[in-house]
């Protein structure tokens, strides 16, 4: 298949993606099969997850993961240009699960660096490549502070 540049879409892009539907799916499945098996036994479903130390452990794991998720969605939906598109996100990490809605905002992310063709080829540990790797960017011979 190939992208809106007409370049193909290389085969890496699509086993992530598939790769994050899988977990996408997973996460809808799981988190809501026993959100819905939840009969309030323990109290109030909120306080049922703060009923122990090992769920209330998990809980302030998934809360504060859920928020870095969501700063992770305004910053990077941003820099993809994705105006408010982005803001979908926040309610279906909160409202459905962060399970779910992680990976299906990186799978849509992944699409998008496909399609744009600004891509970085995936490489293997010994191969590492990061966009730090690149050359700071320098105007009229400074580089404005960014010192490496």
């Amino acid at each position: 298949m190939s992208s809106r540049t007409g370049q193909p879409v290389p085969a890496r892009t699509w086993a992530v993606v598939v790769a994050y539907a899988v977990l996408s799916v997973a996460g809808l499945v799981g988190t809501w099969y026993f959100n819905l098996a939840y009969r309030g036994t323990d109290g109030t479903y909120l306080e049922a997850w703060f009923a122990n130390a090992a769920s209330s452990s998990a809980a302030v794991d998934v809360i504060v993961a859920a928020v870095a998720a969501c700063v992770f969605y305004a910053v990077e939906g941003r820099r993809l240009g994705w105006r408010r598109r982005w803001l979908l996100f926040v309610p279906l990490t909160f409202v459905v699960a962060l399970a779910f809605a992680l990976p299906l905002f990186l799978l849509l992310r992944e699409l998008h660096l496909a399609r744009e063709g600004s891509r970085a080829p995936v490489s293997g540990p010994d191969q590492a490549v990061s966009r730090h790797d690149a050359p700071h960017p320098v105007v009229e011979g400074r580089n404005h502070g960014i010192d490496r």
